[in-house]
């Protein structure tokens, strides 16, 4: 396979029809070698309109919707950024190359071994992995400028957002099968948040996500 024309192919095929225009998060996207972050024996699945298989069952997103997150966070060098669901690092390091500083959260072990390897061996100082149970955030480090959420959320927990500076971003997949609304929520001030709606999908939901009240008859 030649690497360097399927990263241009991902990226002119998948990505920027996708409305993924910005050209510093397209060039950032050769510059983070995404098949560094795949395990290797899904190595040729790398550049694919595909969720590649991790281990402990989970997967990493589309390349596509991690473009188009990334554009719309619109992460500025001096913010600080907490992601939920570190896979295998690689949101992360496109995080950090955009931050000051990342911190990603999985609450599977061997995820969170493979994150951290991964972000030394690509050279990423400035995001660091914590192992824990991130489905209400993480309020030991907040408030935090951006909040990224990379999997799904039936229901979005107050104290997420609570975990906001104001004019801070939060990215998150809201809602259930088969198809969730990615949105970008912005905090105006204590009490208020802008909701945008920016594309429907659908992704795996987070362990021990919350749930919606349920109907009892």
């Amino acid at each position: 396979m030649n690497i360097e024309q399927a990263r241009f192919n991902m990226i002119e095929q998948q990505i920027r029809p996708w409305e993924v225009l910005d050209q510093d998060v397209l060039n950032l996207l050769s510059i983070v070698k995404r098949e560094n972050f795949v395990p290797a024996i899904h190595h040729d699945l790398a550049f694919v309109d595909f969720e590649v298989p991790l281990p402990a069952g989970q997967r990493m997103l589309a390349p596509r919707v991690e473009a188009r997150v990334l554009q719309e966070l619109a992460v500025k060098k001096h913010e600080s950024v907490l992601e939920i669901g570190a896979g295998s690092g690689y949101m992360a390091a496109l995080l950090a190359h955009r931050g000051q500083h990342v911190l990603t959260v999985d609450i599977e072990p061997e995820l969170a071994e493979l994150a951290k390897q991964n972000l030394a061996a690509n050279g990423v100082l400035n995001a660091e992995v914590a192992t824990g149970d991130g489905s209400r955030g993480w309020p030991t480090a907040a408030p935090y400028d951006v909040i990224c959420v990379s999997g799904g959320l039936p229901v979005l927990p107050q104290d997420i957002l609570e975990q906001l500076k104001v004019g801070g971003r939060l990215a998150v997949f809201v809602g259930s099968a088969p198809v969730m609304k990615a949105q970008i929520i912005t905090r105006i001030d204590d009490k208020q948040y802008r909701v945008a709606d920016i594309f429907e999908t659908y992704v795996e939901p987070l362990i021990n996500a919350v749930e919606p009240p349920r109907f009892k008859f």
